[in-house]
């Protein structure tokens, strides 16, 4: 559970950075709160910040069911592979919004596989 628990800490850190580039792009573009409009790099950075903490919500709970009820190593690899993808996507939609499916699929294919993992340690 030790690395289950340092996936989690990275997953929150890389949250963190992301908040942290969402303010300053807010700065460097102007954009004072509460609008999130106005620029559409700030608003491309904007979504990435947002989508990712909706995937969190999936993420870390099922890689915590997946690490109690099935394998703790198996539920800290998925989160590596959803941290990878958030650093892909990242990348990605804030070039061209329209090239972010690999990291996309990487998170979405990391959540699939943790909840029927999970799934199948509570039910057997």
């Amino acid at each position: 559970m030790d690395f289950v628990a340092f996936v989690t800490l990275l997953l929150l850190a890389q949250y963190l950075f992301f908040m942290a580039m969402t303010g300053k792009a807010r700065d460097e573009f102007g954009i004072k709160a509460p609008a999130t409009t106005g620029n559409e790099v700030f608003e491309r950075i904007l979504r990435v910040q947002l989508n990712t903490l909706e995937q969190l919500i999936v993420t870390l709970p099922l890689m915590w069911l997946c690490a109690h009820y099935f394998s703790a190593s198996f539920a800290g690899i998925m989160g590596l592979v959803f941290f990878a993808g958030r650093v892909l996507y990242r990348k990605a939609y804030i070039a061209d919004p329209s090239t972010r499916t690999t990291g996309m699929v990487m998170g979405f294919l990391a959540n699939i596989l943790l909840l029927i993992s999970a799934a199948f340690g509570v039910i057997f």
